[in-house]
């Protein structure tokens, strides 16, 4: 990916800068692309595949479950290799934490079903999941320090943001991989069709460590190393010396997280089980949703380097509370450009808005012996509370009162602490790394 240039950069550092960008870029669309291709097959597929002697609703909710397993191992995932980065370099991780996703997710499309093997395929499939949770948890933080540390201070909100469309990028390779499986007859598409999206990402993996094994080294790690201030246990000395900071990342990240989930996962589910819409005509909803984030979130960060980080969450979390309710009554027209709308508007007002900055923003809030453990831990927490379990919550509260009511509440509590964590933080634009 070549990034927008500029004449106060030399033609060299450019040259290096969209290097860089490429290759954590492109690790990042792996990534996503190897998580989300599992969040839509947890909507659509993996309750008959894997969990078949459940009720419907015990059924998806279990499936949703193994999902979520994903998210409560990414913690782990940003705790670890935030250590390890830290404490060895940012670019080791990158290609470590590729190569640690890429792999279970080829082997889930692998996975003999619960016909075959009975109980051992849920577990199985759990225990990728996790290995899947671990791997992403680590990956984001690795590729924002990567692009941060090399960037210019007055655009290091517009080049880390570049990191964030690998987020769109692989939910538009998901969902393509998807809509192609899903032309199959109901019953190839059922047994084995699903599994096409797993396996094709292994020709992405290989690119994408290619890619990143040719990125250096960031010149701010590098001076930390040769001066010997290198943190001994940098989880520990973030979580005990920046406590304010770390709190502040998970209260800024938890509104954006849930609600874009909502709209992959739980949006999907709803429509297609309890409004009988199309399945198709909801993935090309979040297809042309992520499709303006390519656009929509390079825009974000470049806003974010000329008023700030902190106003764009402001705007980001009232947007969400104003659209929580307008959300469903579009969905529910049953009308194909109302619901078309509204998702694009959702995802990129809703969450584009805050992600578009996070990439520079989180980083931002640590200083550099911890900021690789600060930024994925809080970044990682935040994730598996908000994305976690907010499409478990809200399928529990239709499948048991039958309306929106409570999922629109829940997410204007949310953007009610996303936006209190904004006022409490402090602005990081042009702000030296240190």
């Amino acid at each position: 990916m070549t990034v927008a240039s500029t004449t106060s950069i030399p033609a060299l550092q450019r040259s290096k800068m969209n290097s860089v960008v490429f290759a954590s870029c492109f690790g990042t669309i792996i990534e996503w692309y190897d998580f989300l291709i599992y969040a839509t097959a947890a909507a659509l597929v993996f309750n008959q595949a894997f969990f078949p002697t459940f009720d419907p609703l015990a059924g998806t909710l279990a499936a949703l479950g193994s999902y979520a397993v994903g998210f409560l191992a990414r913690p782990l995932g940003g705790a670890l290799f935030g250590h390890f980065g830290d404490r060895l370099g940012r670019k080791s991780m990158l290609v470590v934490t590729l190569f640690v996703m890429g792999l279970s997710t080829f082997l889930i499309g692998l996975l003999p079903t619960y016909a075959s093997i009975g109980v051992f395929a849920p577990i199985l499939l759990i225990a990728l999941r996790i290995v899947q949770g671990i791997g992403l948890g680590g990956e984001w933080g690795g590729a924002s320090l990567t692009v941060l540390e090399h960037a210019p201070a007055d655009k290091r909100g517009l080049y880390a943001s570049f990191v964030q469309i690998g987020f769109p990028v692989g939910l538009v390779l998901a969902s393509l991989a998807f809509a192609l499986a899903t032309k199959l007859p109901s019953a190839d598409f059922a047994a084995w069709g699903w599994r096409l999206p797993f396996l094709a990402s292994s020709v992405l993996l290989l690119v994408g460590i290619f890619a990143r094994s040719r990125v250096p080294e960031t010149p701010i790690f590098e001076r930390i190393q040769a001066t010997g201030n290198l943190s001994k246990n940098p989880v520990l000395e973030m979580i005990r010396k920046d406590t304010k900071s770390f709190l502040i990342a998970v209260g800024l990240k938890l509104s954006e997280v849930s609600w874009v989930y909502m709209l992959t996962v739980f949006v999907v589910l709803y429509a297609t089980t309890k409004l009988n819409l199309p399945k198709q005509l909801m993935l090309d909803a979040v297809l042309y949703a992520a499709l303006l984030e390519l656009i929509s979130l390079p825009l974000f960060g470049w806003l974010s380097d000329r008023i700030g980080r902190r106003p764009m969450y402001i705007l980001g979390a009232l947007f969400t509370i104003a659209f929580a309710f307008p959300l469903f009554w579009m969905l529910e027209s049953k009308s194909v450009a109302l619901i078309i709308t509204a998702v694009m508007i959702a995802m990129n007002f809703g969450h584009g808005m805050m992600f578009g900055p996070e990439s520079a923003y989180f980083p931002e809030l640590f200083g550099a012996r911890v900021r690789y453990s600060g930024a994925s831990f809080g970044f990682q927490v935040s994730a598996a509370l908000g994305g976690g379990f907010a499409p478990i919550i809200a399928t529990a509260m239709v499948g048991y009162f039958g309306g929106t009511t409570g999922v629109s509440i829940m997410m204007i509590m949310l953007a009610l602490i996303t936006l209190a964590a904004a006022i409490a933080a402090r602005e990081t634009k042009g702000v030296p790394l240190v």
